[in-house]
């Protein structure tokens, strides 16, 4: 996850700028898709823990060419956070104590302004050299077993103590104490006592969006149209185009499709990703959901991404072109495209050609990996889970 989330990053950063992938980072619906491109299951919480923890892993050794720090993580690491931006700070010059203060009051509003049962046990601080920030940070109700994920954007807000977030994503929890929320007045001893989240005024304050209890992918969680327009792309008829658009003899329809959702991920408007399950086509779940990860075909989308970046840095732009163009042409056929498959048909058909994909999951067996080694097949794609 790390190797393919650099590049990723990279590509983002180069076509749109810092700030583009900060909004981004904002976004809980494109953090969803992310991690679904990257192998995680649609529906996971792990989605957080795992996103970040690639993200910090995949792009320290290029921070300071990128200009993008990433501080923070799960549990203790959570609490290094100020440690990590005092020396942050002086390596770089940035004025460290007031993103320590940003740090600590967006997760005291977490857990002590915004009183919804859920405990902050992940904390996630990103920062750009021009000292913009994106917070990402998640809690659990021990009671449930759910939980709830908030991101912060340094430029999306006035005030930490009025309706801050950029997003909330979780399930509605009904009455709630929120200090944040507008009708909060100092007056009111800092604690009031909201009423119930109203679907018009969960829109002003807080995007929301609830994930299902159940992990397999189902039809009324993708939109066939868009999906479709992406696989009809990626056909065996329609490949021989896309070698000479991307310059890669050899390209397969398989490779080519998690590439095109890869290339929505990067260059996709915010209205793309309403349903990001879809991006789970692009490479399985770790869960087994829809279908093992193909780390096969991770591998080569992997290479690509990374032979694209590595060109876009010596100013040879046009395979960065041609990955864009790839999500260009995906939203055009949409208006044309007419859905007329079944969900479950290409999920079996991802199963069926699962071994030949090297397809893994947390459920894999061991005599399955022994038998690969035995047999000289061993996958050079470093351990995922």
């Amino acid at each position: 996850m790390s190797r393919l989330v650099k590049p990723i990053v990279e590509s983002m950063v180069i076509s749109y700028g810092r700030d583009h992938f900060l909004e981004k980072m904002a976004d809980a619906r494109w953090f969803q898709a992310l991690g679904c491109v990257l192998g995680m299951d649609w529906h996971s919480s792990g989605i957080t823990t795992s996103v970040m923890g690639a993200l910090k892993h995949g792009l320290q050794p290029v921070s300071d060419e990128l200009g993008i720090y990433i501080c923070g993580g799960r549990g203790k690491h959570s609490r290094k956070t100020p440690e990590e931006l005092t020396r942050l700070g002086y390596r770089t010059g940035m004025d460290a104590q007031g993103l320590i203060r940003a740090s600590r009051l967006t997760a005291k509003v977490d857990n002590n302004a915004l009183q919804d049962g859920f405990q902050i046990y992940l904390h996630n601080f990103i920062v750009t050299k021009e000292r913009r920030w994106v917070v990402v940070q998640q809690g659990l109700n021990d009671k449930t077993g759910y939980a709830r994920r908030y991101h912060w954007h340094s430029d999306a807000f006035k005030s930490y103590i009025e309706t801050p977030h950029s997003y909330v994503m979780g399930k509605n929890q009904g009455l709630i104490f929120n200090l944040t929320d507008n009708s909060a007045k100092p007056t009111h001893e800092g604690i009031l006592n909201i009423t119930a989240e109203h679907p018009d005024k969960v829109k002003r304050e807080i995007t929301k969006m609830i994930l299902p209890a159940h992990h397999d992918v189902r039809l009324e969680q993708v939109d066939l149209k868009r999906l479709g327009a992406v696989l009809a792309l990626a056909q065996e008829k329609e490949v021989k185009g896309f070698e000479e658009l991307l310059l890669v003899p050899g390209l397969g329809p398989r490779t080519l499709q998690s590439l095109t959702l890869v290339s929505e991920v990067i260059h996709g408007t915010p209205s793309r990703f309403s349903d990001p399950a879809r991006f789970s086509f692009a490479h399985g779940g770790k869960d087994g959901h829809p279908f093992p990860v193909p780390t096969k075909i991770y591998d080569q989308v992997i290479d690509q991404m990374d032979g694209i970046v590595q060109q876009a840095k010596l100013q040879r732009t046009e395979k960065l072109a041609a990955l864009k163009s790839l999500h260009q042409m995906a939203s055009r056929q949409e208006y044309l495209f007419v859905p007329n498959g079944n969900i479950d048909e290409l999920v079996k058909h991802e199963w069926e050609q699962s071994n030949g994909w090297r397809g893994r999951s947390v459920f894999d067996s061991e005599s399955k990996k022994n038998r690969i080694i035995r047999n000289n097949k061993k996958p050079s794609q470093l351990k995922l889970f």
